[in-house]
């Protein structure tokens, strides 16, 4: 299984819930096995706050997370959300 992490904050703090909205978009692609957006609780004293949203999704294997990234709807939401966003950190790892 591999576990896909994504990490955004916004350009513009009004914007967090266009973000999120526009991230949602995703879970409408099939090839994920679980799938969730949620706001940072920016509870790390060190930099919690530079870390609005984050993106979690399971995929059974690499040929999944492929076909994720290459739905059009992945597109679509990259096309929605890029000029709201400032910062992206993307981590996949095989899960045990």
């Amino acid at each position: 299984m591999i576990r896909h992490i994504v990490f955004f904050s916004a350009a513009n703090p009004d914007q967090v819930d266009d973000i999120r909205n526009g991230l949602m978009m995703l879970a409408e692609i099939p090839h994920s096995r679980h799938f969730e957006v949620g706001r940072n609780l920016q509870s790390d004293p060190i930099a919690g706050d530079r870390v609005d949203l984050v993106v979690y999704a399971e995929f059974d294997d690499d040929a999944a997370l492929a076909a994720y990234k290459a739905h059009p709807i992945y597109s679509a939401c990259i096309a929605r959300v890029r000029p709201m966003r400032e910062l992206r950190i993307a981590a996949d790892f095989k899960a045990s």
